[in-house]
């Protein structure tokens, strides 16, 4: 099923809500990287958004290295070629509620 891609317009307004995201331009997709006192606060950290991210249907790329969690988000199956849709947006509105 086809997703529809962010507008400009529609980019400009979701990343204003999350400032502590970056744009990534080239790939379309928003990241951020979280930092947690050790592995076991992170890997959990990473329970918690696996669990709403598998009921939404819509999984993160990311990386682990013992207290650093990195996450991108796009839409592999928005637009021609991918990119940021509101699935992304309201998955990193949750993740943000999953510190």
């Amino acid at each position: 099923m086809m997703v529809a891609q962010l507008t400009d317009d529609e980019r400009t307004v979701a990343l204003a809500k999350l400032s502590d995201w970056d744009y990534d331009a080239a790939r379309d997709a928003i990241s951020r990287s979280f930092k947690f006192s050790d592995f076991t606060e992170a890997f959990a950290f990473m329970t918690r958004v696996a669990l709403h991210a598998e009921k939404a249907d819509h999984h993160p790329e990311w990386f682990n290295v013992y207290n650093r969690v990195d996450i991108l988000l796009t839409t592999h199956d928005a637009g021609e070629n991918g990119g940021l849709s509101l699935r992304d947006v309201n998955l990193a509105d949750v993740i943000e509620l999953c510190l």
